[in-house]
């Protein structure tokens, strides 16, 4: 007759919920597992998947009732090292789109914009682009099994406790949400200065020749200048987004290994 104690039921059912908590919070914002086109069910699949998957190897404490007070506080905090570690992946692509609209502005392609199921609001033309080229990129190089591969790491380096985590992890997580303006103007720069030297020299061409109508042909070759840009720039944008696609990796093992809170205060 097989027989087994409530403090092995609360291990199994701990050794399940608690690590299976920190994946969905992952696949609920890291792309490309976040977007709004995965549908949930697919996301809830596909996170009691990898936690059945890596259960047997995550290091659970001592046997603790899911439903206490203390079990649930670990419930929370899983989902809030998930949520933060899918947070520093979207950053990454925030900043692509962010160079999107930009570059899009610059061009004078700021109405050309429609509705992003992603973000809920309107995105520009330009973005959308850019952000598909980010996703092509990070699945070539196999980014969404290295982001699951940091994730699984976590549970080693920073292991389901019931001691709370310290604040290091979300001051560096503040920190690096920042960098969404500093990657974004680092992939546009160039469009943005030779899109400016083209409205210069159309502003002196104006000033030679008041005749002109600027607003007649200022759109338009501009327009027309900032796609030939892009075309021409698109290749080199692969080397800064493979080194910001890798740091939005090492930012998610960073804030896999934030210690938890040490039981006496540092003198």
């Amino acid at each position: 007759m097989l027989t087994f104690t409530s403090q092995q039921l609360y291990a199994w059912v701990a050794m399940f919920i608690w690590p299976t908590t920190r994946i969905l919070g992952l696949l609920s914002i890291a792309p490309p597992f976040g977007s709004a086109s995965v549908p949930m069910l697919v996301k809830i699949l596909l996170g009691i998947a990898i936690g059945v998957v890596l259960a047997p190897d995550v290091p659970i404490p001592p046997a603790i009732d899911p439903m206490s007070m203390t079990g649930l506080l670990i419930l929370l905090q899983q989902l809030l090292i998930g949520l933060s570690m899918g947070f520093a992946m979207r950053v990454v692509f925030a900043a692509v789109e962010a160079a999107g609209e930009l570059t899009s502005s610059t061009m004078g392609l700021s109405f050309a914009a429609f509705f992003d199921p992603q973000t809920q609001g309107r995105t520009a033309v330009i973005s959308q682009v850019f952000s598909l080229l980010a996703t092509m990129v990070f699945l070539s190089l196999n980014g969404h099994l290295l982001l699951l591969q940091a994730m699984a790491e976590s549970f080693h380096t920073l292991p389901i406790t019931g001691v709370p985590i310290t604040t290091e992890g979300f001051h560096e997580l503040a920190l690096w949400g920042a960098k969404v303006f500093s990657m974004g103007l680092q992939l546009s720069l160039p469009l943005l200065i030779a899109l400016l030297i083209t409205n210069f020299a159309l502003g002196i061409l104006t000033r030679a020749a008041p005749q002109l109508n600027l607003f007649g042909i200022g759109f338009s070759i501009t327009m027309l200048a900032g796609f030939i840009l892009i075309a021409f720039a698109l290749p080199y944008m692969l080397t800064p987004l493979q080194r910001f696609l890798a740091d939005g990796i090492e930012m998610v093992r960073l804030l896999g290994s934030v210690p938890p809170v040490n039981a006496l205060p540092k003198p």
